[in-house]
């Protein structure tokens, strides 16, 4: 049933060979007014399909299925030792304010007879990071399909990030950095696997300050 109804959001968002704006455009193009503005005026002319462009493309991942993803990407091999993808660039939508946050995110797991394609992390990233989220919650669901999927040893993922809705509002901290951790398996259990992990990830890495 979540399926569909997300299926049936997201149709909302789409438009084919449909004249004029879309119900969301016809919403952006209300707040605007509501706010003060003058949704007709040049500037602001195209602003309502410009956002729902941007939405549409800032909550893709409601749309992608991991399994579709990572089918052929998972390779049989006897290697034992850890795996890290780190300096991940990610951006998300505060679902409290509908504000960015974004940084990087780093990712270790100790295969179990197989490994999967470098490239397919980032994009698991990024198919999580494309929802309306919070940091913590994004943090687990990243570590917790790795290591279903894989069927890993343990799953690290270490996630930093800047918040707009700190930056621009509220308490206006522009130097704050959150960072959220999910530790599975040999990760959570074995102390030495934890720190081994914590201290290459931050071996020689720029860092989000940089």
């Amino acid at each position: 049933m979540r399926g569909k109804k997300l299926t049936d959001e997201r149709r909302r968002f789409e438009r084919h060979d449909v004249e004029g704006p879309s119900e969301l455009q016809e919403m952006v193009a209300r707040i605007l007014e509501m706010l003060g503005e003058d949704p007709t005026r040049h500037g602001l002319v195209k602003t309502p399909e410009r956002v729902e462009k941007m939405l549409q493309f800032m909550t893709k991942g409601y749309t992608q299925d991991i399994d579709h993803l990572l089918n052929g990407a998972l390779f049989p091999i006897e290697y034992d030792e850890m795996v890290i993808v780190k300096d991940i660039d990610f951006f998300s939508l505060c679902e409290h304010h509908l504000l960015p946050f974004f940084g990087r995110c780093h990712v270790g797991y100790l295969p179990n007879k197989k490994v999967v394609g470098l490239s397919k992390i980032p994009r698991v990233v990024d198919v999580f990071s494309r929802r309306l989220q919070v940091q913590e919650r994004l943090t687990v669901q990243i570590a917790e399909t790795l290591q279903s999927k894989l069927n890993a040893h343990g799953v690290g993922v270490v996630m930093e990030a800047r918040h707009l809705c700190m930056m621009m509002r509220g308490v206006e901290k522009q130097n704050t950095i959150a960072t959220t951790s999910e530790m599975l398996g040999v990760f959570r259990s074995q102390q030495q696997t934890r720190d081994e992990f914590l201290r290459l990830i931050r071996r020689s890495s720029p860092g989000i300050s940089d």
